[in-house]
């Protein structure tokens, strides 16, 4: 599909190191994927949270405080109707206290080393994407495989801020995991996998 052409663009542009090519296809992506799902039968809430999917990527194409911050605004906006969405369904106990203690370790690994005016921001927007992770795992396990990598996505933006060392190309890693993490979560969602209400 549509969706898969741009994003095969967009983490190739990221390998090949092409800026260009990487601000034409970013800007692509949620649109794609918003009208794969719409012509599923996606519900409004799903379009809502890829919509402000996208709204964070476009802020995250600057390269200025400011357009971080309104970047996570508008990512932590899609987590609030992913965790409306996904409802009150059951999760293990053990799913949760794994990410409750990922949640505590990363905030405190990384606190001492996020800019001071960005600590409250980030261990906000933190809990709040672990919550949608979790939540995500009542509707089965694609739709958890796509919270996880949601988080493991944002937790490799938020080591590159406080400026710990990064894999070879950190923004391939950050888009491969963060494009899937979408699709997933989107998928998972209009599949109405075992334990969706």
């Amino acid at each position: 599909m549509a969706f898969a052409v741009a994003a095969t663009a967009d983490l190739g542009s990221l390998l090949a190191d092409w800026h260009l090519g990487h601000v034409l296809a970013k800007p692509l992506l949620m649109p794609l994927l918003v009208a794969h799902v719409i012509a599923i039968g996606a519900p409004r809430l799903l379009v809502a949270a890829l919509l402000f999917g996208w709204g964070g990527d476009l802020a995250l194409l600057f390269d200025a405080e400011a357009a971080f911050l309104i970047g996570m605004g508008s990512f932590a906006a899609g987590h609030v109707c992913y965790l409306v969405l996904f409802g009150r369904g059951g999760t293990r106990p053990l799913l949760g206290a794994a990410y409750a203690l990922a949640l505590v370790g990363t905030v405190a690994l990384l606190w001492g080393d996020l800019p001071a005016d960005l600590r409250i921001p980030v261990a906000g927007y933190s809990l709040l994407l672990t919550a949608m992770a979790l939540r995500s795992s009542a509707l089965g396990l694609r739709a958890g495989a796509g919270g996880a990598l949601f988080l493991l996505s944002d937790t490799l933006i938020a080591t590159g801020v406080a400026e710990w060392p990064q894999l070879p190309r950190p923004d391939f890693w950050i888009m491969a995991t963060y494009l899937a993490a979408q699709y997933l979560l989107a998928t998972g969602v209009t599949a109405r996998e075992p334990g969706v209400r």
